[in-house]
């Protein structure tokens, strides 16, 4: 039997969020900090723990008009890449756990996705639209490596010859390339990449368990020389830590084919004012409440902001010179700003 041993707030290294906030649904109080879990003697590091669900529906309809997306399908709920400012985090404590730790430490795994989305596809009420993969979490994420919930969807997506769209930062989007290329073949893919800076070191505190800056860009290579149309998501943007880079990475995106980039500007929601505002003075003590200050001169004095319009570009001199940053860039190295149209007359049932 291993030793257990209690360790008091540590940094975990490999994590993104340092708490893990009370979950509002529950009655009980517990500790936010870290000093009551407990880790084996000769691993000190949070183990990273995967529970198989079975839920009814896997395809969810997207109300917010302002995402770019009408249908989204998440093949896992928690994220093992850790991002701090994940919005999606929020969503956590709907399944009873924290947005904090327990978001990128607890990763439940739809395994019937496959199976309902086929059923969803087959219904006699639905209409062909793009559905999006990864509307709240990476359906590439590590789990992914070993259950192939993403690789099974996409088959589906390709039998049934119907539109998808991929949002990941991972390069285990690789492995499925023979599917992508089908699917690109008939105009039933767009994918895009998330990178919001070209600063590696940064991205190991921001973004832990992602893969890193270099093998992104590269992945951005390989995936518009194999033909598929590539966008790139710079977000989100947090002034005072990422956004004195903006054209060195539109530069650096376009020179690897990239079709277009757009951009969204961080808020902080529900429990991430407390877990990034953490995770911030941790992380860049010297610059935190600086840091903080920007970001809410982007939301009219506050960390967050629920305005459909302004939610994701902001409002306010700091968020103007970001978004101009990001007009003159794509000017600058010819990036398309059209949205990618998918095929929609093709759908087999």
């Amino acid at each position: 039997m291993r030793n257990r041993i209690k360790i008091k707030k540590i940094f975990i290294q490999g994590r993104g969020a340092q708490i893990n906030p009370d979950n509002p649904f529950e009655n009980r109080s517990k500790s936010k900090e870290l000093d009551e879990i407990w880790f084996d003697e000769d691993l000190p590091v949070l183990k990273t723990r995967l529970v198989n669900t079975n839920p009814k529906t896997i395809v969810n309809k997207v109300d917010s008009p302002d995402t770019g997306m009408e249908y989204s399908l998440n093949p896992y709920q928690g994220c093992e890449h850790g991002c701090v400012y994940c919005y999606a985090r929020n969503t956590h404590t709907y399944w009873g756990y924290s947005s904090g730790t327990d978001f990128e430490t607890t990763i439940l795994a739809k395994v019937n996705a496959a199976e309902l989305l086929e059923k969803k596809l087959t219904s006699k009420s639905w209409k062909p639209y793009p559905i999006m993969l990864s509307g709240n979490t990476d359906c590439y994420q590590p789990a992914e490596k070993k259950l192939q919930l993403t690789r099974k969807l996409l088959q589906v997506f390709l039998d049934y010859k119907h539109p998808v769209g991929i949002v990941t930062k991972n390069t285990l989007i690789l492995r499925d390339l023979d599917i992508l290329k089908e699917l690109n073949k008939l105009n039933l893919i767009s994918i895009a990449i998330s990178i919001n800076t070209l600063d590696d070191k940064l991205r190991q505190k921001l973004e832990p368990r992602a893969s890193s800056i270099q093998k992104r860009l590269s992945l951005i290579d390989k995936l518009t020389t194999a033909g598929l149309p590539v966008t790139v998501l710079a977000a989100p943007i947090i002034p005072g830590l990422n956004d004195h880079d903006i054209f060195n990475l539109v530069k650096e995106v376009a020179s690897l084919g990239a079709r277009r980039i757009s951009h969204i500007v961080l808020r902080l929601n529900g429990d991430l004012p407390e877990i990034f505002s953490d995770w911030l003075d941790k992380s860049y003590p010297d610059r935190a409440k600086k840091v903080l200050n920007k970001i809410a001169e982007m939301h009219k004095g506050k960390l967050g902001n629920s305005v459909y319009g302004e939610r994701m570009k902001g409002t306010g001199i700091i968020s103007d010179m970001i978004d101009q940053q990001f007009k003159m860039a794509k000017r600058l190295y010819l990036l398309d700003n059209e949205p990618f149209e998918y095929n929609l007359s093709l759908i087999h049932i």
